[in-house]
């Protein structure tokens, strides 16, 4: 009866094991998505998925993809799909919002796509939204031109479980003003990491 007992005991702890393994595996696994989309594989089979979502092929260059699409209830983003070369393994999206030319449409964008990606994620794990200049802007003009030389810094990151998802206000020179939202896969970013620590 004791042997029965310890017999039967051990094979639940077996079974207990060999299922949090496979959990665990599974998790670790996972990877970020985009659009439904995994962030994994190679540039022409994601990019081959982007275009089935609607997205058009703008030009590859340097192991990045460059397409234009309707994203998140915005039309005409701009979107880069980024590799690790030496791979030719997807692991970073970057989404750029159409440019704004005031601070009150450009941080509309921010606060709306924030509170959507919060209702999704939970609250942002890391939120910097502060202007670094010598006396706080207060009209619009004034706030836009801070962004413009790099003196306005909002940013909020989500930290998950298959990747980090940060959402931030930038510029390209002092005209160009966007929301950008970009997506890093953990599992694939890690290989990328391993691959550079190799390189050293």
């Amino acid at each position: 009866m004791l042997n029965a007992f310890i017999k039967m005991k051990t094979l639940n702890l077996s079974i207990i094991f060999v299922l949090l393994v496979n959990l665990t595996l599974g998790q670790s696994t996972e990877h970020l998505s985009f659009k439904g989309v995994p962030i994994d594989g190679t540039l022409d089979d994601f990019v081959f998925k982007m275009q089935q979502n609607g997205f058009t092929l703008s030009q590859t260059e340097n192991g990045t993809a460059f397409l234009t699409g309707d994203f998140a209830g915005y039309k005409d983003c701009s979107v880069g799909v980024t590799t690790l070369k030496q791979k030719d393994l997807v692991y970073k999206i970057a989404v750029i919002f159409p440019e704004k030319e005031t601070w009150s449409k450009l941080s509309t964008n921010y606060f709306d796509l924030k509170e959507m990606l919060t209702e999704k994620y939970g609250k942002a794990e890391v939120m910097v939204e502060k202007f670094e200049s010598y006396s706080q802007p207060e009209d619009d003009g004034k706030k836009i031109y801070e962004v413009k030389f790099d003196r306005c810094k909002y940013y909020s990151i989500w930290q998950t479980d298959k990747g980090k998802i940060q959402l931030s206000i930038d510029h390209i020179s002092a005209r160009n003003c966007f929301v950008k939202l970009e997506y890093f896969d953990k599992v694939n970013g890690g290989i990328i990491k391993s691959k550079a620590k190799g390189d050293l």
